[in-house]
């Protein structure tokens, strides 16, 4: 008896200590450890004591090409929603509030009734297609590759006037096709107390509340997303009505970004984040709003100019395929199809007049490269890639691990300093961090050429491994802000785990990107990435090999 009492606490003693090492504590949604700044440094460091890593002699790659054309992936993986096949087949380019599943398939649904119509013109059968796309996506597309729709609708009119801008002609058909308006949303205490002290909801006073600290505002990426385009130039507008492209909205808008939160990646990291109470005050569009319940303790106020979805054809389309866009425009204003819009959340605030921008389409285009140089707030950017190499990446996923970092690298500002780590079994340090000028964009393309597959996968090593490699520079640059991207295909299976990671990341507050390659929806390794990027309010891009360059590039337009 004693013998076994003896064999007992000696296997209990064991799986403590296994415990120890590798972490036994389950996670639950909410309840996540986070250390304190100081805990987390001397955690930190004592894990990399245990950690084997070595250091790999970057290769200067001198070949590296910068071309805006190879970040785009095949237009094929925006897809068609909607596939006509008359005689004359005319493909709509359509913002993605109404091209994707119910309830933002209005178009889709007319598109799919128009098809069954019978239309004709010259006796010969009308069709369309839709793909579903964002405005932004359609201008990137269009000026840096060689997509042709025969026909766009945008969210607003300042997409099509930034394409004019950048000599694509276009024609448009209709200002609006189904009306909408974008805003700013408040959590309800929010709005009542900003109410209270700054009376009326206007893009002004909340610039000035979230200056004078009394208001976390979010918004999204005005590349891509029609509303982050809207309140950036409604902001720059508020700094300078009379030149909002000055000197002085420059500089206002460098102040207003130190202290914003980062701008999000989508408008689905914004509804997470409100979800979970973590943004308060944000922008999206009305029918988003109306058709999000999540969000029924929200209150939305109309901002900036109005997303009406015009419909624009070009001076490429035969004169036959124009015809056939008017048509189709004539079928979606009909009132049938009008009160499907009204259904799907649109033609609200029909009363809502556009503020004025004071911009033209280069002036659209100017405001981008402006927010794009001042939204970091002036600090600058330590980053550090950490690539998967373990043996489940063989094949597709390092090509196109390797292929998206080397096309994407050109999104990088030279100011930002960035480094590389790679993980199978150990951790290699494959650049070492330093300013991203042209010679450290040379050695990254030389590194991110030389990854090879190695064996199993020990993400959480490299995690910890970047993280000290990262603080170790901010000695030398203090005011610079810090954040990690993981790129992987699957689980840990070798090393810490993430319950003893974790903590470090949440007291470190560094914001971890996940980008995983073919995961499947809820599985561990899925769960565990989207889990390391919440802890710091990042997120998880899920991404197939085809899509991953586009994913990539407008993180890294965000971001970086």
């Amino acid at each position: 008896m004693h013998r076994m009492k003896r064999i007992l606490a000696l296997i209990i003693a064991a799986i403590t200590a296994a415990c120890i090492i590798t972490g036994c504590t389950k996670y639950q949604e909410g309840t996540e450890k986070v250390y304190s700044y100081d805990e987390a440094i001397t955690e930190l460091n004592a894990f990399n004591k245990e950690i084997a890593t070595d250091n790999v002699k970057p290769q200067l790659d001198i070949y590296n090409e910068d071309s805006a054309s190879v970040t785009l992936a095949d237009i094929d993986t925006f897809p068609l929603t909607v596939t006509g096949n008359g005689s004359i087949n005319i493909e709509i380019a359509t913002a993605t509030e109404m091209s994707s599943a119910a309830p933002d398939d209005w178009m889709n649904l007319v598109a799919e009734s128009f098809n069954k119509s019978g239309a004709e013109i010259g006796g010969k059968s009308v069709t369309v297609s839709i793909r579903k796309i964002t405005s932004g996506e359609v201008l990137t597309y269009m000026t840096d590759g060689d997509y042709r729709p025969d026909a766009y609708v945008p969210s607003s009119d300042a997409w099509g006037q930034m394409l004019a801008a950048k000599g694509v002609k276009t024609i448009e058909v209709t200002d609006r096709i189904a009306g909408n308006t974008a805003g700013i949303l408040m959590e309800k205490g929010t709005y009542n107390s900003f109410v209270e002290k700054y009376k009326d909801v206007t893009l002004s006073n909340v610039l000035n509340a979230s200056i004078s600290g009394d208001l976390t505002f979010a918004y999204t990426n005005p590349y891509t997303s029609s509303t982050g385009l809207n309140i950036l130039t409604a902001m720059l507008y508020a700094f300078d009505n009379e030149n909002p492209l000055s000197d002085g909205a420059q500089q206002k808008l460098l102040d207003y970004q130190k202290s914003s939160p980062p701008v999000a990646y989508t408008t689905g990291v914004l509804r997470e984040q409100a979800s979970k109470g973590i943004i308060k005050a944000m922008v999206m569009e009305e029918q988003a709003f109306t058709n999000t319940p999540e969000l029924n303790g929200y209150v939305y106020t109309p901002a900036g100019i109005r997303h009406d979805h015009p419909v624009y054809t070009f001076d490429y389309v035969a004169s036959e395929k124009q015809e056939a866009v008017r048509l189709f425009t004539e079928y979606c204003l009909n009132d049938e199809n009008q009160k499907l819009a009204n259904k799907k959340g649109f033609n609200l605030h029909n009363d809502y007049v556009s503020q004025p921008s004071g911009l033209d389409g280069a002036g659209y285009l100017s405001a981008q490269r402006i927010w794009k140089q001042n939204k970091d707030g002036g600090q600058p950017i330590i980053a550090v890639f950490v690539a998967d190499i373990s043996g489940s990446m063989a094949g597709s996923p390092l090509k196109s691990l390797k292929e998206s970092l080397l096309a994407t690298s050109s999104y990088i500002s030279s100011d930002h300093y960035i480094g590389l780590v790679s993980y199978a079994d150990n951790v290699h340090i494959n650049l070492p961090i330093e300013k991203f000028d042209n010679e450290q964009r040379a050695y990254f393309s030389g590194a991110v050429k030389n990854l090879d597959i190695e064996g199993s996968t020990a993400t959480y090593n490299a995690v910890l491994v970047a993280l000290k490699l990262m603080l170790d520079k901010k000695e030398e640059i203090p005011n610079a802000k810090m954040m990690l991207f993981v790129l992987s295909d699957g689980e840990q299976n070798r090393g810490y785990s993430l319950d003893r990671v974790a903590p470090i990341i949440g007291g470190l507050k560094v914001p971890v990107y996940t980008i995983g390659y073919n995961l499947e929806n809820e599985s561990k390794a899925t769960n565990e990435l989207k889990r390391m990027s919440s802890i710091n309010e990042a997120s998880l891009i899920n991404a197939t090999s085809d899509d991953l360059i586009n994913h990539m590039r407008n993180l890294f337009n965000v971001e970086l």
